[in-house]
């Protein structure tokens, strides 16, 4: 296999500081294109690889390795796609074959992608160009030395080959997974052991059968799909206009209700962190509307874990909501950040 260095992601501790609080709902807060092969380019290739050969069933199986397309009158090699396509392979030796797969290739395009352990979430971006019987990739970055796969077969979505080490190695199409959304980790330890890493280095554990996540326009929405009374979800924002006291305040202020009470703590995920909640007990009547937020100060700014959600007076089903989105905040670690 290839060298596993690139690290995307890497868990720290796991806390339990809000495994108490009642949680839910949604917050008041608001690559290359595609190489394109003219049609006089196909016919005079058409042409090349039909002639000297005897039958047309072998005629349609003929694949160049590469196309020349001129652009501004200049001269590309443009790679067929023949070996690999645009996809997530799963890749193996014969002999862990037979073993869980978790080693992913995730093609973005055919010409490059990046490879993924879905059991560390590390890998490496790659380059790829298709040469005859020979596959060459450029992993980590451009400027890193080729590593060259000479291919012994490709059929039935399984390409077979070996690198300059001589290991034979298997890749195999994984059928309808979609690379835009693949997370190896999330497909080798099943929807309900998820995990959600964001860029700004603080990760989540959730049940993807239950919730959804959502990275949008600079907030994450982590939305519950289960039975329950209203939108539950938690909403993520990370701003700069303010820190994590000040957010806090102004975060409960805008919720416009004289009940909202205020306090401190150690933030979940740190040791000695400080963070500011902001509460909002259930209505009484109506929705059954709550509110709870926690918010410290990060980067330059502050990083804010607004929850909202609905009692239907079920008591049951509502313990059970709150206790879902209390373990998503159980979860939280943080990667890769000064506190």
């Amino acid at each position: 296999m290839r060298d596993r260095v690139y690290g995307k992601v890497i868990a720290a501790a796991m806390i339990t500081a809000m495994s108490g609080m009642l949680m839910a709902g949604c917050g008041s807060q608001g690559a290359a294109p595609e190489s394109a092969v003219t049609e006089e380019a196909v016919e005079t290739t058409e042409e090349a690889a039909t002639e000297n050969i005897d039958d047309t069933e072998a005629a349609t199986t003929a694949t160049p390795d590469k196309v020349d397309e001129s652009i501004d009158g200049e001269s590309e090699e443009i790679a067929a796609g023949t070996y690999f396509k645009k996809g997530v392979y799963a890749n193996y030796t014969k002999e862990t074959e037979s073993e869980d797969k978790t080693y992913f290739y995730v093609f973005s395009e055919d010409w490059y992608g990046y490879t993924e352990d879905g059991t560390t979430g590390m890998g490496l971006p790659f380059d790829v160009t298709e040469e005859g019987d020979s596959v060459r990739f450029t992993f980590g970055g451009k400027e890193e030395a080729e590593s060259v796969l000479k291919i012994a077969s490709s059929e039935d979505g399984k390409v077979t080959g070996a690198f300059e080490d001589g290991i034979e190695q298997i890749w195999e199409l994984l059928p309808d997974v979609d690379p835009k959304s693949f997370s190896a980790e999330n497909y080798v330890n099943g929807p309900e052991n998820s995990v959600y890493h964001d860029g700004l280095g603080w990760n989540i554990k959730y049940d993807a059968n239950k919730f959804t996540v959502t990275p949008q326009n600079g907030q994450v929405f982590i939305v519950y799909q289960g039975e329950g009374a209203g939108t539950n979800c938690i909403t993520v924002t990370y701003t700069v206009e303010d820190g994590g006291e000040g957010a806090i305040k102004a975060l409960g202020e805008s919720w416009g209700s004289d009940k909202t009470t205020y306090s401190e703590g150690i933030f979940p995920g740190t040791e000695d962190v400080k963070g500011y909640w902001a509460t909002l007990p259930p209505a009484e009547e109506g929705s059954g509307l709550y509110e709870t937020a926690v918010g410290r100060d990060f980067l330059e700014g502050a990083l804010i874990f607004e929850l909202t959600g609905h009692n239907s007076g079920d008591e049951e089903k509502d313990m059970e909501v709150s206790d879902e989105m209390a373990a998503i905040i159980d979860s939280l670690t943080f990667t890769n950040y000064e506190q």
